[in-house]
């Protein structure tokens, strides 16, 4: 009969052994969309975050965007994922990684660490829930401006356009919102594809135009602080169909 202590080690090794098997398939399972470019085939890489409540849309945007497919059982999304899709523009090949955030509040800790370094953003509601378009206007903004710099492109995206007949924002007031708040309007249906591949193009036009405006720095700033070595992790997403997920 094996001591207690052999089984304990057995059971452990055989725990160890799961967790790592777990993690490969994480890190091994993301599709070509998702894996780093290789360096040489692109001029420039733009991250793009979604924000938005949970349910408004926002998954099926970025599968729409990265693979022109739509899931109706799409479920919410559990931390962050991203896809990549490069446009040309410009002359310029430009690589667009394109994060999806959870909009529920228990992952809000999680998903504001992804907002740095974005450079623009797909703020989304529901056309047919006007709460989604208020926690916008409460929330949702002023959390962007927080954790991003002030030269972000905000594309304000009314999702859900198919549902017209439910429609609990008025065009004009969403308009008329985005023109006090300095962003671009455009509404949505990931369903039927509907202005998904024009907002795209419209978002990764204008943080160019934002990037190539952006003042030269300097010649003689004079003397600079040392630089302070941050540590920059490569992040894989996190998908909900994994295993460890449910």
């Amino acid at each position: 009969m094996q001591s207690f202590g052999g089984r304990m080690w057995k059971r452990w090794k055989f725990l160890f052994l799961l967790s790592s098997t777990t993690l490969c398939s994480l890190s091994l399972g993301a599709t070509d969309s998702t894996r780093y470019p290789a360096a040489d085939d692109y001029d420039l890489l733009f991250k793009l975050v979604l924000i938005g409540d949970s349910g408004v849309g926002k998954s099926n945007i970025l599968s729409r965007v990265i693979r022109d497919e739509f899931h109706i059982d799409s479920k919410s999304t559990i931390g962050v994922e991203f896809g990549t899709k490069t446009l040309t523009h410009d002359t310029k090949t430009i690589k667009n990684q394109i994060w999806d955030t959870a909009g529920q509040e228990r992952y809000r800790a999680i998903t504001s660490a992804y907002y740095r370094g974005a450079m623009g953003c797909f703020l989304v509601f529901d056309i047919s829930r006007r709460s989604t378009f208020e926690h916008i206007t409460e929330h949702w903004l002023e959390e962007i401006k927080k954790y991003t710099n002030q030269d972000i492109v905000i594309l304000l995206v009314g999702n859900k356009s198919d549902l017209r007949h439910l429609r609990n924002v008025p065009t004009q007031e969403a308009q008329a919102f985005a023109e006090r708040n300095g962003l671009t309007y455009i509404e949505t249906s990931a369903l039927d594809r509907t202005n998904v591949e024009a907002a795209f193009e419209t978002i990764v036009t204008k943080t160019y135009e934002a990037f190539t405006n952006r003042p030269e720095p300097s010649p003689n700033p004079g003397p600079q602080p040392p630089p302070v070595a941050r540590p920059h992790p490569r992040p894989y997403p996190i998908h909900p169909s994994s295993s460890c997920c449910k």
